[in-house]
């Protein structure tokens, strides 16, 4: 998580509670990790150059700090709104990673997953019409669908890793089957997708053949947990349940990690296994 002094945030008078308090360029931060065995990491990083819509690890102790939109120079050229911090709190690279950012995951080899948004699909950036795409940590595609998906993505939702794997659920239309989950494997650039058992999930999580994908419930306190599991080459839903959260669940917060969903709700994190 990104720590951000109170004095270099502003309110948005047009989003309501806390996610509407946004950092004003250029910003200091203090990047806070919390280790498996439950330790805890400090890191300073100053200077900020972007808001951040989506933080994540790479190797090396490496942090990436993305920006959701993109806008172009006077030259027409398209600005870096994605960066790549050493540990030392410097910044190594930057890079455009599309535009309309709706989901981001980063996998164990370096590899960075991104699925768009509608506005970034048909709003002229190259690399977000595809809907969905892969990248090195230094701003090169390194997947890209390539017709390989059953339907043309309008929206992503959600994503995980899983060991060596990739799972992202986006959604196409509902004539088509609307929400879809799709297992891209980067070494090999295998790709199967399925139709989702959940509409619009917000959560994934996913172990072997279990998943776990959760949908919050607007403006209350609880998200509607569904347990699924791959039979016959089909996702059926084993579990379906409604579970109380400290807050609200924070759409594009979600992070599924090797068969653990984290929930981003209100001040706190759900952790759930799938």
């Amino acid at each position: 998580m990104l720590f951000v002094p109170p004095r270099q945030l502003s309110h948005s008078s047009s989003i309501a509670g806390w996610i509407g308090w946004m950092p004003e360029v250029p910003f200091d931060s203090v990047l806070v990790i919390r280790h498996a065995d439950g330790s805890v990491q400090h890191r300073t990083i100053k200077s900020i150059p972007l808001r951040p819509s989506h933080i994540a690890l790479l190797p090396g102790d490496r942090l990436l700090i993305a920006s959701g939109r993109v806008r172009k120079d006077e030259e027409g050229s398209w600005k870096p709104n994605a960066l790549v911090y050493s540990p030392e709190g410097t910044v190594e690279n930057s890079f455009c990673i599309g535009d309309d950012i709706d989901v981001l995951v980063t996998a164990h080899d370096g590899s960075i997953w991104t699925a768009y948004g509608d506005e970034g699909i048909y709003g002229g950036h190259p690399k977000s019409a595809a809907g969905l795409a892969g990248w090195d940590s230094h701003g090169q595609i390194s997947w890209e669908p390539d017709g390989r998906l059953p339907e043309w993505p309008l929206a992503g939702f959600s994503a995980a890793t899983e060991g060596d794997q990739v799972w992202l659920a986006w959604y196409s239309r509902p004539s088509v089957g609307g929400t879809f989950l799709t297992r891209i494997t980067p070494a090999t650039g295998e790709v199967t997708s399925w139709p989702s058992p959940v509409e619009s999930p917000d959560g994934l999580a996913v172990r072997g053949h279990h998943a776990i994908l959760t949908r919050r419930v607007h403006n209350k306190n609880s998200t509607v947990v569904t347990r699924a599991e791959l039979v016959d080459g089909s996702w059926a839903t084993v579990e379906r349940r409604t579970v109380e959260a400290p807050g609200p669940v924070v759409m594009r917060c979600g992070q599924g990690r090797d068969g653990v969903l984290w929930l981003r709700a209100g001040d706190a994190w759900v952790r759930i296994e799938a």
